[in-house]
């Protein structure tokens, strides 16, 4: 395959990672050893808790695990609210070489069933609220010793409050290194089955040098409050390895991030960096709600997960002041390896190479395509997963030697700004050309009456691949036919006529996982 090196002219940041190496005690360490021991390092629905206080709390967990009998190389699912007994579970595990599996808190029994089952966890650290999901499944999952409730009512089970207490304050780290698996990350499943992604020890810090720090210039004075969940590859960056490499303090939120929960957050912690995802940036410029500029004090804001429309972030920064840093990582790499950065936006297109990556674009024979071409993105940098967990074909399918395959479909130009075309299985192709429906997607959006826009492919009466718009309406607004024909015409006036939906759906929301991504794969079907 030929190589796209559209931007190399800024150098990666270098850093050395030795080979005995544990990330949770590099995170935690760090910090006790700046004299940030009494910083705040996360607040959450409870109140505020030190970098002091959390490096003993991870010690009383891991040291509280290892008590039950868990030993280094074990797994243990994580299916918690953003609180801070997520961070403690997490690196309190990782400290003690016990492997944490972040799992989507909205998903259904079934769906744990599989994870449980494929993971082989010997622990489940669950939140009270979610304890009904598992219920089912408890006494009946073969490799499931333990189950560990954080909440005030444990249900029967062990409390996490009771571990913490029976835990010691000091941990011996487990000699790691940084190859050695650390966490894993099942996939989200936009495009199926979900896919259990082993990062090893290096993974957390190295997407902090490489895009926190150049790219947000994230430091200690810094507030970060992340919509999207720590279970999430994007929200585990942004609401632990990032602020943990450098200090800054961290705002979490246990319940879903609607419009007035986000608001809230945003007014009351005053945050200096917020990360969402496109449909929530939508939703809440949609609110009437919507705080001043003068009651935010936001200086960065970044959007992952699905390709941000150009429209809503000019409207964003038109509202706040503050442009969107769009980008692009994935459960594989850990996190964003393209992305817009401050003073260099350009809505529309995904921005540029993260330094420290590189990428190719590649056409259906594995040839370099030329600028203005769309081909196959695919990825090298040191924040690649190891594997997949026991798919074995599909491994070798996306981590071809120092590469990974990332399913998405991208054009660069001239200047080295690359644009999101769709995933390689939605794009669609008529009369002979490609069409991204991301396009005919953010053309629609930018009409006034739509809220989101999803474009699958459909066939027509000669059998023919067409593109189908699956639309979801602001409030007060209603569909008809002659909103239909408005729309349609509005696509034809922004892009090539052989790109407008041919059908239009009016729907209530759209499928998505729970990180908000599109499940194109659910309209298609």
């Amino acid at each position: 395959m030929g190589v796209s090196k559209a931007d190399h002219s800024v150098s990666p940041p270098r850093v050395e990672i030795e080979r005995r190496y544990n990330a949770a005690e590099d995170l935690i360490e760090r910090n006790l050893g700046a004299g940030r021991g009494g910083k705040a390092a996360y607040i959450d629905d409870a109140g505020t808790c030190t970098y002091a206080e959390f490096g003993e709390r991870a010690n009383r967990f891991g040291s509280g695990l290892q008590a039950l009998g868990l030993r280094m190389e074990d797994r243990v699912a994580i299916a918690m609210l953003d609180t801070i007994d997520w961070p403690t579970a997490f690196l309190g595990a990782i400290k003690a070489g016990i492997i944490p599996i972040a799992l989507n808190t909205l998903l259904t029994t079934k769906d744990y069933e599989f994870m449980l089952s494929d993971s082989r966890a010997q622990a489940l650290l669950v939140s009270e609220a979610l304890l009904p999901a598992f219920a089912p499944l408890i006494g009946r999952m073969p490799f499931l010793r333990h189950v560990i409730v954080s909440g005030s009512d444990a249900k029967g089970h062990l409390a996490f409050r009771d571990v913490l207490a029976k835990g010691s304050p000091q941990l011996a780290t487990a000699p790691t290194t940084r190859d050695d698996a650390c966490f894993w990350l099942y996939s989200s499943g936009s495009t199926g089955t979900p896919k259990g992604t082993v990062h090893v020890h290096s993974t957390l810090v190295l997407t902090a040098e490489l895009y926190a720090r150049p790219i947000l210039g994230i430091g200690e004075k810094d507030i970060v409050f992340s919509a999207a969940k720590l279970f999430f590859a994007y929200g585990l960056g942004n609401a632990l390895a990032f602020p943990m490499t450098v200090g800054a303090t961290t705002v979490l939120m246990a319940e879903r991030p609607t419009p007035a929960a986000v608001f809230k957050r945003l007014t009351e912690r005053a945050p200096s960096i917020f990360y969402g995802v496109p449909t929530l940036y939508a939703a809440l410029l949609a609110d009437a709600n919507f705080p001043k500029k003068e009651q935010l004090r936001l200086r960065m804001c970044t959007s992952a997960g699905e390709a941000l429309p150009a429209d809503l972030g000019k409207r964003w920064r038109e509202r706040t002041g503050v442009d969107i840093l769009d980008g692009i990582g994935s459960t594989e790499m850990g996190h964003i390896f393209i992305s817009n950065r401050p003073g260099d936006v350009r809505y529309g297109t995904t921005g540029r190479i993260v330094p420290g990556y590189d990428i190719r674009v590649v056409d259906e024979s594995g040839g370099p395509v030329r600028p203005g071409e769309v081909g196959d993105l695919y990825i090298a940098g040191p924040t690649s997963a190891a594997y997949y967990w026991n798919q074995r074909e599909k491994s070798r399918t996306t981590f071809q030697g120092e590469w990974t395959k990332s399913g998405d479909k991208y054009s660069f130009d001239e200047a080295g700004y690359y644009t999101y075309a769709g995933r390689s299985d939605d794009m669609l192709k008529v009369s002979g050309i490609y069409v991204s429906p991301i396009e005919v997607e953010a053309a629609l959006i930018s009409h006034d009456a739509v809220l989101e826009a999803a474009v699958v492919g459909r066939e027509d009466e000669n059998r023919l691949v067409k593109p189908k718009a699956y639309v979801v309406l602001k409030p007060g607004q209603s569909g008809s036919d002659a909103l239909m024909s408005a729309l349609q015409q509005h696509v034809k006036d922004k892009l090539a006529p052989y790109k407008y939906p041919r059908w239009i759906e009016f729907i209530g929301e759209l499928p998505k996982t729970a990180t908000g991504k599109i499940q194109r794969f659910k309209l298609r079907s």
